[in-house]
């Protein structure tokens, strides 16, 4: 059985092509809000690891809070509110 190049190129361009029509499906909300949710799930933490799933979580949880508390008080600094 012989690897003609030339298949191997063309399956690579296809492979390529499908990639970018799904990128481009996905809206950019979606795939946000998909990431988001990835993110603040803990999918990243160690297998088995409650501890470290639950420490993610909190901490990410946390961060999200500080974030919209320190928004909202330069937007009360500011007088835009």
């Amino acid at each position: 059985m012989t690897s003609d190049p030339r298949e191997a190129a063309r399956a690579a361009e296809a492979k390529a092509t499908l990639d970018r029509v799904k990128r481009d499906q996905e809206g950019v909300f979606g795939s946000s809000m998909a990431r988001a949710s990835e993110h603040f799930s803990a999918t990243d933490a160690p297998e088995g690891d409650k501890i470290e799933l639950w420490g993610r979580r909190i901490g990410r949880s946390l961060s999200l809070i500080g974030v919209v508390v320190l928004a909202w008080w330069l937007g009360h600094q500011l007088k835009i509110w």
